[in-house]
């Protein structure tokens, strides 16, 4: 194993918080004494079918841990996912059927061995204890928080102060999880900084049941595209791990330079003095951000597609935004003309470059469609039927071929 301070300084990159951090020392110091791995601990609830940049950040982090050679513990929450994680909702999460959970997982996993050597981790589904656990077992757990250390939690605090619903079921989640480390006795738990309560519960749990008590380790929560709200599908501005090479290169393109230190340090395997060297040059005079984010694409692509897929996209891009060159591979359509001719408008919205007819003519509006590499400046433009496809461009990054026909 590595010595004591090398191993920190690479665990405490892009960490936001370690709770208590002698205790973390005290344990790796023994894991190298001992030569004994610690059990590095990730629950995750399979409650969306794929996952984004923002969720790889805990990965990125287990991934040093394991280069460390220390073992990673995955915990598939297919009981926690029934109930849905409450944290910073302020209603009740609808519950997942155990085929939607089910269903969700296998594709979470396949995308998290993305990151992680998928031989060297243990994976655990919550409901090999759960399942078979008692109604006086679950009562043994629940007797040992208070309702008002339930209420600690800063969401379920607000719920309950502005009259909203807190369901029962959902105080169980924070003990559920915390009992997850109890079952697998982790020595470490990492999580986002909104998980801090429910990895606490972990360390009160484990100190009942005459454990060791886990370190909790906290990540940021990344913000998406725009530089501004967390990473989310929700709101557009996410960066997915099983996105086009293309795509994935040109969104990291479109991140505002303030943005490029944190996304190497959050979302690439950067060494430490390399991510000073990137700071220090975009804090210099004549510094080019441009360069340093086309870096910062190439590693983020190559991570979940391969060298050749990153300097693809990489050199697809330059010819599409340097040079204005078309990409070479394009989704193709075909659309029926009505009278031997297709709407503008209609052909955007049929061959699905935008997601509404007020979309389309917004785009038009701004100037931001073009036919066969002319801008459309005319919302009533009607293309005519013809023997080769119209090449449309919407915005940066959207390109395709429609092939117009008689109906």
């Amino acid at each position: 194993m590595k010595p004591l301070e090398e191993q920190l300084a690479l665990i405490q990159q892009g960490t936001e918080e370690i709770l208590p951090p002698e205790e973390l020392k005290q344990k790796l110091r023994k894991s190298i004494d001992e030569d004994r791995p610690l059990r590095v601990k990730m629950g995750f609830d399979p409650s969306a079918p794929d996952i984004h940049l923002g969720h790889a950040v805990g990965l990125r982090k287990l991934k040093v841990w394991q280069d460390l050679g220390h073992q990673i513990v995955l915990i598939v929450g297919d009981y926690t996912g029934m109930i849905g994680d409450p944290t910073g909702r302020n209603e009740t999460r609808p519950r997942l059927t155990r085929e939607d959970v089910e269903a969700n997982a296998r594709t979470y996993l396949e995308q998290f061995f993305k990151v992680l050597d998928q031989e060297k981790t243990e994976v655990h589904h919550n409901g090999e204890w759960f399942a078979d656990m008692s109604f006086d077992q679950v009562m043994g757990l629940a007797a040992r928080f208070t309702v008002a250390r339930m209420l600690e939690r800063d969401d379920f605090e607000k719920r309950y102060k502005s009259g909203e619903p807190i369901s029962l079921h959902e105080f169980f989640y924070p003990i559920m999880q915390g009992y997850d480390s109890v079952a697998i006795r982790s020595d470490v738990e990492m999580g986002g900084t909104d998980q801090k309560f429910n990895l606490l519960m972990g360390r009160a749990l484990q100190e009942s049941h005459g454990q060791k008590p886990q370190v909790i380790m906290t990540t940021p929560i990344l913000e998406g595209v725009d530089g501004v709200q967390r990473m989310s599908k929700s709101t557009g501005n996410y960066i997915g791990v099983d996105e086009a090479p293309r795509d994935m290169f040109g969104k990291v393109m479109s991140i505002p330079d303030s943005m490029i230190a944190r996304y190497y340090e959050l979302c690439t395997d950067i060494l430490p003095q390399e991510l000073a060297a990137v700071r220090t040059g975009l804090e210099s005079e004549g510094a080019n951000p441009r360069e340093t984010k086309a870096e910062l694409g190439r590693r983020i692509v190559a991570l979940y597609h391969g060298e050749e897929a990153a300097q693809g996209a990489s050199n697809e891009f330059d010819r599409m935004f340097q040079k204005h060159q078309a990409p070479d591979d394009m989704p193709e359509h075909r659309l029926a003309a009505e009278d031997g001719t297709l709407w503008i408008v209609r052909l955007l919205a049929g061959a699905k470059l935008v997601k509404s007819n007020g979309e389309a003519r917004r785009m038009i509006k701004q100037n931001a469609v073009r036919v066969d590499g002319e801008k459309v400046s005319d919302e009533n433009l009607a293309l005519p039927v013809r023997d080769e496809p119209y090449q449309i461009q919407v915005g940066r990054r959207v390109w395709a071929r429609v092939q117009v026909t008689p109906k």
